[in-house]
């Protein structure tokens, strides 16, 4: 293919097989763009009460309406708000609630926060919920509220806790004992630490997953 150059010649490179690589390696794909807030939001808000403070925890989880009126509608978060009296957790709270709030609006797979953040664990230790289900940390908690939240909406899969779930972890802290649970192993399918051994047969008791059957 030729090319009829109108303009006078002024100066000439040689251009290079390995400058040609390089400059198809620069070319970075477009990011796609960030979800756009709505005038108003749908959300949730969901409370945490440890032991460790007599003060509540709230977390609100607003979603953005994606395709709204189309065939594939969904919701999605767009941000979480987290507020307390307790002023001993401020500064990572702001922090955290900033940080999963960026990922929220850069779309994509977000279900991943979820496993990062239930498997951190408190040097001091955790605690158990009201119910008896153990929580290693309170940035765990933070996590299975995400989890509630994803699954509620259909973003991720799983089951809120059912009766069935219920019965199993009370069978579960009466044959294994508090501390039998608390140990827990990693669930394959939720991630989640509740994995236990019942009847010869490993069983999660957040999602109820069983090699059993």
């Amino acid at each position: 293919m030729s090319i009829k150059i109108e303009s006078k010649i002024t100066a000439y490179e040689v251009a290079k097989p390995e400058d040609e690589a390089a400059k198809k390696e620069s070319n970075v794909a477009s990011i796609a763009p960030l979800l756009e807030r709505d005038e108003v939001l749908v959300g949730s808000t969901y409370k945490i009460k440890t032991p460790h403070s007599e003060h509540a925890m709230y977390i609100t989880i607003n979603d953005v309406i994606v395709n709204q009126g189309e065939a594939n509608e969904h919701r999605r978060p767009f941000e979480i708000f987290i507020n307390t009296k307790n002023m001993e957790h401020f500064m990572w709270i702001v922090t955290l609630t900033r940080i999963i709030s960026a990922i929220f609006r850069k779309g994509g797979d977000i279900t991943f926060l979820v496993e990062e953040l239930k498997a951190v664990f408190d040097p001091r230790g955790g605690y158990y919920k009201k119910g008896g289900k153990y929580m290693p940390s309170i940035v765990a908690e933070i996590g299975e509220v995400i989890q509630k939240h994803l699954v509620s909406i259909g973003m991720m899969e799983g089951q809120l806790q059912t009766e069935e779930l219920i019965a199993k972890r009370i069978e579960a802290e009466e044959k294994l004992g508090k501390d039998g649970v608390a140990n827990a192993s990693q669930c394959d399918k939720c991630s989640a630490m509740a994995v236990v051994r019942l009847d010869n047969c490993n069983c999660c008791l957040e999602c109820g997953d069983s090699k059993c059957g």
